[in-house]
């Protein structure tokens, strides 16, 4: 901490001790400019330091111009942008990592098509560099020709796109339980790639990726290997080896080997019709399932000598059950690759139907419209009575009417008197 309190100490013996007519120049030296040949004197780290951060520097480092490293893929296009704050009337330069001038300013100097520029102004030098290869890479440069001159460094990263992995080792067909061992390899990456296994969706664990130098000395050959045991279930699986890297950008770049496993066959028994009875037809189906396929079935009954039937085809055929034909059968599927039995017990039912899913729908069906036939039956009965009975009353009503009415053109009313002791009688007419 006592450093940085001795630096303007140290700059003011530093400005006394240089001789007259001494400046700074752009790496930290002293130089005489009085003299034919410039005596350069080094300066402590701390003064340098300082210097760095005077006025007069701050004001230079406007001058100093502005790059950025870039990482572009090969056969891409990179952009360089070389910037600075005050230019001092003069030009911004790029040049190669051959130190080949590309632009200087608006000028091109190197006639190749592939270097275009993209901005110029006082304060800025742009240039693009399309279908760039492995050779390109390198530091480039960005000068500006003030006093000293000045300049920035940009380092250009080309990557090398890894080529499409290749398998080698499989061999045309595998035994169930048989360990195979599976190669991959791919080149041409930039940095080195990585390389990874998996089958179908499931990852298999491979050896580390193995890594080899091109002989152009700036790519890699990467290469992987991968053992494992097949079984029935990996017959018509795909063996997939993937390139892993950078340039690709998440984009997927594999290969994939079908593999075919041989094994040895199943077998089952499946009836048709599945609950059959005496009288009808019936079909066993041996379904065989194996690589290859079966290719013979053995029909036996149990008890019964010699075997039943010995086909190609996988039925056997009961063209009319009988209660006889009850008992255990077994089928017998055979490829190349071995033998399965499987067993089925047959037990021949009554001739008498069992009801089924469409008789059941049918009854079920007869059921609800007797139901409503009834309800309208009873419906019928129940207006029937009502309609004679309101029907009689109607009737009645009209007799008592047609005897109480009185004589359209007479009118007889009594009168009876009072305390005269005589019945008055008296008759209107009307």
């Amino acid at each position: 901490m006592g450093a940085p309190s001795a630096l303007p100490l140290l700059l003011l013996f530093a400005c006394c001790w240089a001789p007259g007519g001494a400046n700074l120049s752009q790496d930290g030296y002293w130089q005489e400019q009085d003299l034919e040949l410039g005596t350069l004197a080094p300066l402590d780290e701390a003064i340098s330091s300082t210097v760095w951060s005077s006025p007069d520097m701050l004001a230079s480092q406007d001058s100093q111009p502005r790059t950025s490293d870039e990482t572009v893929v090969a056969g891409g296009t990179v952009v360089l942008k070389c910037q600075v704050k005050d230019h001092e009337d003069s030009s911004l330069q790029w040049s190669n990592p051959a130190q080949q001038t590309l632009y200087f300013g608006e000028k091109r100097a190197l006639r190749d098509n592939r270097i275009q520029l993209v901005r110029s102004t006082p304060h800025e030098l742009s240039i693009s560099i399309s279908n760039v290869a492995l050779a390109d890479e390198g530091e480039y440069t960005c000068s500006i020709f003030t006093m000293p001159v000045r300049t920035a460094k940009s380092l250009v990263t080309v990557l090398g796109i890894p080529q499409k992995p290749i398998i080698t080792g499989y061999k045309s067909s595998l035994r169930e339980k048989e360990t195979t061992t599976l190669n991959c390899q791919s080149s041409g990456s930039k940095p080195a790639a990585q390389l990874s296994w998996r089958k179908g969706e499931k990852e298999l664990h491979g050896e580390p990726t193995r890594i080899q130098e091109d002989p152009n000395g700036k790519t890699f050959t990467v290469s992987s290997s991968v053992t494992f045991q097949v079984t029935r279930e990996d017959d018509g699986a795909d063996i997939v080896c993937s390139v892993n890297h950078e340039s690709l950008k998440g984009a997927d770049r594999s290969t994939s080997q079908h593999i075919e496993v041989l094994y040895t066959p199943t077998a089952k028994i499946r009836p048709d019709p599945p609950h059959p009875r005496e009288g009808q037809k019936l079909l066993l189906h041996c379904e065989g399932r194996g690589n290859p396929v079966p290719q013979q079935y053995l029909w036996e009954k149990e008890g019964s000598v010699p075997p039943l039937k010995i086909t190609q085809e996988s039925a056997l055929i009961f063209p009319f059950l009988n209660k006889s034909d009850s008992g255990t059968y077994g089928c017998t599927a055979t490829s190349n690759m071995g033998s399965y039995k499987a067993y089925y017990t047959l037990n021949v039912n009554d001739p008498s139907p069992v009801p089924s899913s469409a008789s059941t729908y049918h009854a079920i069906i007869g059921g609800i419209v007797a139901f409503i036939v009834f309800l309208l039956l009873i419906l019928l009965i129940f207006l029937g009575h009502y309609l004679i009975r309101h029907k009689g009353t109607y009737l009645t009503h009209e007799a008592k009417g047609s005897d109480d009415a009185p004589d359209a053109d007479t009118a007889i009313i009594n009168a009876e008197g009072g305390q005269s002791g005589g019945d008055d009688k008296k008759e209107y007419f009307i």
